[in-house]
């Protein structure tokens, strides 16, 4: 587990040892002594009411940009671009994680047809930010799916795997570069980085589905029953 997180944790299960111990003083008359037992005889609620307060917590940071989040960059888009479920994920071509993850949301592309993936670039590695504003400029061109994909299988986000990658999907250099150095592509990474803020995303990559968020390479298969709770099925 990494530092922040064992720090939430820690925060989240003194809250909660904290509420327990004034509801039970409060309605039973049970002071601290019987309070520290139960919990000790007890010890699997401490964790479950963290995960439980933490997701609390992310539902209603999610709840302030939902409508901000899911709306793409023009063209940002993996999957079924008028796919009635969205999958959100805040990426960066420098992160290893995030090339990892990449199977997973073919495959749940693949498997859902109804799945709109709309992918905010998020550049929080050294050197990666010049893939973030070219990945918009690809969009532009209606090439981002090719783009996104090649870029992963190259590599780090190297000066020249970018080049390699822009020959690859034939992308318009002369229109991607003026687009990469446009308000739009500046706004859209300025604008990533604030909801990821706002969010309370420690890094990539990010998912949001539904009212559920995650952080890190978490696997299909949680995303996929986070997929089918948001259809309803």
């Amino acid at each position: 587990m990494t530092d922040w997180k064992s720090h939430i944790l820690t925060g989240s299960i003194a809250l909660i040892f904290g509420f327990i111990g004034a509801a039970i003083w409060q309605f039973s008359g049970i002071g601290d002594t019987r309070t520290r037992a139960f919990l000790i005889d007890n010890p699997d609620i401490l964790p479950e009411m963290a995960e439980a307060y933490d997701r609390q917590q992310a539902a209603e940071r999610l709840a302030s940009v939902e409508q901000d989040v899911v709306q793409p960059f023009p063209g940002a888009i993996l999957g079924n671009p008028d796919g009635d479920v969205t999958l959100v994920e805040f990426s960066d071509y420098g992160c290893t994680y995030c090339r990892m993850s990449r199977p997973d949301i073919d495959a749940l592309i693949a498997e859902n047809p109804d799945l709109k993936v709309v992918v905010r670039e998020w550049p929080i590695f050294q050197g990666s930010d010049g893939a973030a504003k070219l990945a918009l400029a690809a969009a532009q061109q209606g090439k981002f799916a090719q783009f996104h994909d090649v870029m992963f299988s190259l590599g780090s986000p190297t000066p020249e795997n970018m080049a390699q990658a822009a020959a690859i999907v034939e992308l318009d250099m002369e229109k991607a570069q003026a687009a990469m150095e446009s308000q739009d592509v500046e706004l859209e990474l300025a604008r990533n980085l604030g909801l990821a803020r706002q969010l309370g995303f420690a890094g990539t990559p990010s998912f949001i589905i539904g009212n559920r968020v995650y952080e890190g390479a978490v696997g299909k298969e949680l995303l996929q029953e986070a997929i089918s709770e948001a259809r309803g099925s």
